[in-house]
């Protein structure tokens, strides 16, 4: 039972994706595609998106750095550190709304 700083983890990420010509960094916390549950942190910088893709099974997002807007087919909904927003079952995008930091947690059906 190693403890795992989020807050060292949101800035070494954050570096990375200010840095990445894609604007993002992610990291697998916990869990792996072997597992059921699988927790990533991703790190976007101020502007850059996670264009539409599918639902990956029961997932929640929990805002961990800055602000993102959450989308799904019209609407919408915004996200500033210390919320936590579940992700619709339908195609979605996430966009920083400034440099971001979000704990994905995910569990594969």
């Amino acid at each position: 039972m190693t403890p795992t700083s989020l807050i060292t983890l949101v800035d070494e990420h954050l570096a990375l994706a200010r840095q990445a010509s894609s604007g993002r960094s992610a990291h697998t916390v916990y869990g792996g595609h072997a597992r059921t549950l699988r927790q990533t942190l991703i790190a976007l910088a101020a502007g850059q998106r996670l264009d539409e893709h599918e639902n990956p099974g029961e997932a929640t997002l929990q805002v961990l750095h800055g602000r993102i807007r959450l989308t799904a087919d019209t609407a919408s909904s915004d996200g500033a550190a210390g919320d936590l927003l579940t992700i619709p079952d339908a195609r979605h995008a996430l966009e920083a709304l400034e440099d971001a930091a979000v704990l994905l947690t995910v569990a594969k059906i």
